[in-house]
């Protein structure tokens, strides 16, 4: 019987052992597998000026390919100015180094299709002291800058760049609505980084992002809008205070202020 009894035991205890291998092994697989879910998803987010899956599906829309200019045009003109170039799959600004009196060939590009309700997404990063910006709801008016009738979403180097300095209480800080609203919390990362931005503009309501928070909020053709413009620099501006015109839809502009400039992943959903 004790015989009988070990030998039984034995038994139980291998097969006890041998469940816990499988099953260990079962988990094993299932983390494996988890884990290259988790992979492929990542994959596919960092995937360079491409839309997810779920970005199709939700209707965002490519606005920069990673290859070319198909889309864009200079401001005011019917091609892109030389002074622009495909670099590090990105589209860049390559600077005169003399600020927007200098520019050589360059001058500002816009995306050559109006929104008017959209989140437009992009990625940025700028040269030490570099300086640029990104317009919406623009109008191409002649004999006029497109800074005259666009707001601007600011990019900027804070550490390096002059204008960080200037205006009032770092609203010519990067993400800032350039000269008027300050970014806040101000969290850009330093020149030769990339940052991520996005603006919305959804019935006349718009809020900037940078490295995903929410850094302002505006409201557009409000008198408290027009009152700010009308103690600004902007002063007088009422293509400013009009921006979109009637219509309420303008062009999304890449701005030329001289520095070296790169802009990738510009992805922009049409908001109903």
């Amino acid at each position: 019987m004790k015989a009988r009894n070990i030998a039984i035991a034995l038994f139980a205890g291998t097969f006890f052992i041998t469940s816990c291998g499988m099953g260990g092994q079962k988990k094993s697989e299932n983390e494996s597998k988890t884990e290259e879910t988790k992979s492929a998803a990542v994959q596919e987010e960092v995937a360079l000026n491409s839309l997810s899956e779920q970005e199709k599906t939700e209707g965002w829309k490519l606005l920069f390919n990673g290859e070319n200019f198909d889309g864009w045009r200079g401001y005011g003109k019917e091609s892109v100015p030389g002074a622009w170039s495909i670099e590090e799959n990105a589209i860049k600004i390559n600077g005169s180094g003399q600020g927007e009196a200098g520019a050589d060939d360059g001058g500002d590009i816009i995306y050559d299709e109006k929104f008017q309700n959209f989140e437009l997404k992009f990625d940025w990063k700028v040269s030490k002291g570099g300086n640029s910006g990104i317009f919406y709801l623009a109008r191409e008016i002649e004999d006029l800058p497109i800074w005259r009738s666009a707001p601007e979403y600011q990019i900027l180097d804070n550490e390096n760049h002059l204008d960080a300095q200037l205006g009032k209480e770092g609203n010519r800080q990067s993400a800032s609505l350039y000269d008027l609203i300050p970014a806040k919390p101000q969290n850009s990362k330093g020149w030769g980084e990339w940052n991520s931005g996005s603006i919305i503009v959804y019935k006349g309501t718009v809020i900037h992002k940078q490295n995903g928070e929410v850094v302002l909020e505006y409201h557009l053709w409000t008198p408290e809008w027009e009152e700010m413009i009308e103690n600004s620099k902007f002063k007088g501006w009422t293509e400013m205070i009009n921006a979109g015109g009637e219509e309420r839809m303008g062009y999304i502009g890449l701005q030329d202020h001289g520095d070296d400039v790169w802009f990738r992943n510009v992805k922009l959903k049409v908001m109903e």
